[in-house]
């Protein structure tokens, strides 16, 4: 009886934040256009032979790695794909977050986490591929988004993608990059969500440099998942923390020093990350629409589901180059209880999509979905 009474009560999923309206469907349109751009200005920029992701232009590294949804979950959290315990083999993509490949010290550590769960049954949602047999997910190490809007989204994006020409001209452009911001170009007088975006924006930008293995990463936005709705963390085990050989990262010691030391330390250790869901309890405290907003632990805790395992490996200088350029992920490659929810949410079905589409179009290779591991360091696959 106990039990009962004091069991979490979890907000149940709403079919709402799947839908968008006649008008933010038309801005969308807009994103994937300035998308479509940025990945046909990515070759010759800072001489780059080849065509580029509009962002996460720069990978790192390419891993091999095992992904386990774990058994006897509470029946709150085996939903959808954590509803059928087993392991499954993964790829893993590091990335930069920005959209320039260049010296790591003029791009600062605001990391991507992407990888792709081989074996996944099921259709996805992503309606040129629904027969997929894999699910992605994709992560950064910071908890927010910097806007809620998309109408701001297509305007503030193109300030993103431009942040590190900006940084290039010191405090001044600083500067200008935040009175840009706040004004929207000098469009508008400066309002409390402007204030609230930059912020936002602000703390994606500030992370202190360290070992990239040592980085939480997290789904910014939110997802379903089955009944209810929630966020994705992955986070280091203490287990493997305790390995890390080298903690310290020294952006101007070396122009590749973050490819560097994520190849060394996988090089000397296994490593594992449990992969965590953190359900909403309650809409103002864990609004689905805000994402520029943290979910307090505390509010709502986090509940391992799965564990990601990374072996040893020996990886070559480059991590991997061509393995990272021909993957794609898509969050939308997923099971319909497990998609994202929301409206910035929703733009990143045809933001990805465009991306990879034009990506693989301009460097003439096929655009094709690995179906196993073995594939995707095939080099006679793509």
């Amino acid at each position: 009886m106990l039990k009962k009474l004091f069991k979490p009560k979890f907000v149940k999923f709403d079919e709402k934040y799947t839908k968008l309206t006649a008008e933010e469907e038309s801005i969308i349109e807009v994103i994937s256009n300035d998308i479509r751009k940025e990945v046909l200005k990515t070759k010759g920029k800072d001489k780059l032979p080849y065509h580029g992701r509009a962002v996460h232009t720069k990978g790192y590294c390419a891993l091999k790695a095992k992904f386990e949804v774990l058994d006897n979950l509470p029946a709150e959290y085996a939903q959808g794909v954590y509803a059928n315990p087993g392991i499954h083999d993964a790829v893993i993509r590091f990335s930069n977050a920005g959209g320039l490949v260049a010296p790591d010290r003029r791009l600062g550590v605001i990391i991507g986490f992407s990888f792709k769960v081989f074996d996944v049954e099921g259709t996805k949602v992503t309606p040129d591929e629904p027969e997929a047999p894999t699910m992605d997910f994709a992560l950064v190490n910071t908890p927010v988004f910097f806007t809620n809007q998309l109408k701001d989204y297509a305007l503030l994006s193109k300030l993103a993608f431009a942040f590190n020409g900006y940084l290039a001209d010191g405090l001044v452009g600083k500067a200008k990059f935040g009175i840009h911001w706040l004004t929207k170009y000098g469009k508008e007088i400066p309002d409390f969500e402007a204030f609230k975006t930059l912020n936002a924006f602000r703390k994606t930008v500030t992370v202190k440099p360290k070992n990239p293995w040592m980085y939480d990463y997290f789904s910014q936005g939110v997802v379903r998942h089955g009944d209810y709705m929630g966020k994705i963390r992955v986070t280091p085990t203490k287990e493997s923390l305790a390995k890390i050989n080298h903690p310290d990262l020294h952006l101007f010691s070396d122009n590749e020093t973050i490819r560097n030391t994520l190849i060394k330390e996988i090089g000397e250790h296994d490593y594992q990350f449990d992969v965590q869901i953190q359900l909403c309890r309650n809409l103002k405290k864990q609004p689905i629409e805000d994402i520029t907003k943290e979910w307090k632990e505390s509010d709502a805790p986090y509940v391992t589901v799965a564990r990601l395992t990374v072996p040893c490996q020996d990886v070559p200088e480059d991590g991997n180059f061509e393995v990272m350029e021909h993957l794609s992920f898509s969050v939308f490659r997923a099971l319909e209880e497990n998609r994202p929810i929301g409206r910035i949410q929703q733009s990143r079905l045809e933001a990805y999509r465009t991306s990879s589409k034009v990506r693989h179009e301009e460097n003439q290779v096929e655009r094709k979905e690995p179906t196993s591991l073995k594939q995707v360091f095939d080099k006679t696959y793509f």
